[in-house]
C-alpha cells in the first residue's frame, strides 16, 4: 500500500497560512508528497525546498487568472497535484489545515483495512475551524463540519468547485467542459480531526487576507465579506465562537508561541444572517443540521 500526499500553495507567507506545518503534519505517513507551488514572490518555493525530504516533489505552476471567479483556480491547482501522484491513496491537505500526529497511526490502519473495499471511495474528516487566535473555534452552522481529505487514487476523481471537496466523473472531458456534474464520493466517517487555521490573524492581517482572497470570487461575494471584515475591529463580526480546550498538533508549537494577539469575542458585534440566527438554537437542541451542504455519501461501517 502506498500513500501520496498533495497540497497547493501560492505566496503562503503573504497569506500567513501554516503551509509548512501542513506538509510536515501529513508527511510521516506518505511515500511521496507533491507540492504544487504557484508563482510566488515571498519565498514559498524556497521554504518548501528547504524541508529537504526526498519524498517531496515540487510542481511549479502559474495561476490562470481567467479561472479566478468562483475560486475555480483553486480546483485547477488541486487537480495538478492529483495528476502528479502515484499512490494507492491520495491524502489532500490544504495550506491552512494541519493534522494531529496522534491521528496518523489510526488513519494508516483504516487505509489498510479498506484498500480493497470496493464499496467505498474515501474517508470523511471532522473539522475544527479556529478563529481570532489559537484558543477559539468558530462553531456555527455556517462552517463545514466535515469534508473529504483522504480517498483512493483514481484518475477520474477531480476537485469540485473551489476545491473544498472532490467528485468522481465518467470522463475527464465531461468534467472539463461541464457536461457532467460528477458523482459524490462514498465515504466512511473518521474521528480524526482536521485543524483548520484559516481565521487566525490579527484584525489587520485578516483584512489584508480577505482583500487578496476575495479576488478569486464573485463581486457580490467580495462586497459581503468586505462589509463584514473591513477595519481593525472586524474580527469580532463573526457569528459564534467558543473556547478551544484541546491540544494542538505538535508541528504548530513554534507558530503558536510566536503569535502575540489575544482574541476575546465581543458578542455585541456578532454577525448573523436572520435564518441562521433562528435555526442555530434549534439545531443545537436537536443535535442536527438542517439543509447543510454535503458533497459526499456517508456509508455505514
Amino acid at each position: 500500500m502506498t500513500i501520496s500526499g498533495f497540497i497547493y500553495v501560492r505566496n503562503g507567507f503573504d497569506y500567513s497560512v501554516p503551509f509548512l506545518e501542513a506538509i510536515h503534519s501529513v508527511l510521516p505517513v506518505c511515500d511521496e508528497f507533491v507540492v504544487v507551488v504557484g508563482d510566488s514572490t515571498d519565498g514559498t518555493r524556497e521554504a518548501v525546498e528547504k524541508i529537504g525530504d526526498s519524498r517531496i516533489r515540487i510542481i511549479d505552476s502559474v495561476w490562470d487568472m481567467s479561472l479566478r471567479k468562483g475560486g475555480k483556480v483553486f480546483a485547477q491547482q488541486s487537480n495538478i497535484g492529483l495528476d502528479h501522484i502515484s499512490g494507492d491513496w491520495a491524502f489532500h491537505i490544504q495550506a491552512d489545515e494541519v493534522m494531529h500526529e496522534s491521528s496518523l497511526p489510526h488513519l494508516k490502519k483504516l487505509m489498510k483495512a479498506h484498500l480493497h473495499d470496493d464499496r467505498m471511495d474515501g474517508f470523511l474528516f471532522p473539522f475544527l475551524h479556529f478563529w481570532g487566535d489559537y484558543h477559539h473555534i468558530r462553531n456555527s452552522r455556517r462552517v463545514h463540519p466535515w469534508e473529504i481529505r483522504l480517498f483512493k487514487n483514481n484518475q477520474l476523481v477531480r476537485s469540485y468547485r473551489d476545491s473544498q471537496g472532490f467528485r468522481i466523473y465518467q470522463t475527464r472531458e465531461g468534467y472539463e467542459n461541464g457536461a457532467e456534474k460528477g458523482a459524490k464520493l462514498r465515504v466512511i466517517k473518521t474521528d480524526t480531526t482536521v485543524y483548520h487555521y484559516n481565521g487566525i490573524r490579527t484584525p489587520e492581517e485578516l483584512y489584508r487576507k480577505v482583500k487578496k482572497f476575495n479576488f478569486f470570487y464573485d463581486q457580490n461575494e467580495i462586497n459581503i465579506e468586505k462589509e463584514r471584515l473591513e477595519g481593525t475591529e472586524d474580527i469580532h463580526k463573526v457569528d459564534r465562537v467558543t473556547k478551544f480546550t484541546g491540544v494542538h498538533p505538535g508541528v504548530m508549537a513554534d507558530r503558536i508561541a510566536a503569535f502575540d494577539f489575544a482574541f476575546e469575542h465581543d458578542r455585541s458585534k456578532a454577525c448573523w444572517k436572520l435564518k441562521d440566527r433562528l435555526a442555530q438554537p434549534v439545531e443545537d437542541f436537536l443535535g442536527i443540521r438542517f439543509g447543510g451542504y454535503k458533497n459526499y455519501i456517508v456509508l455505514k461501517e
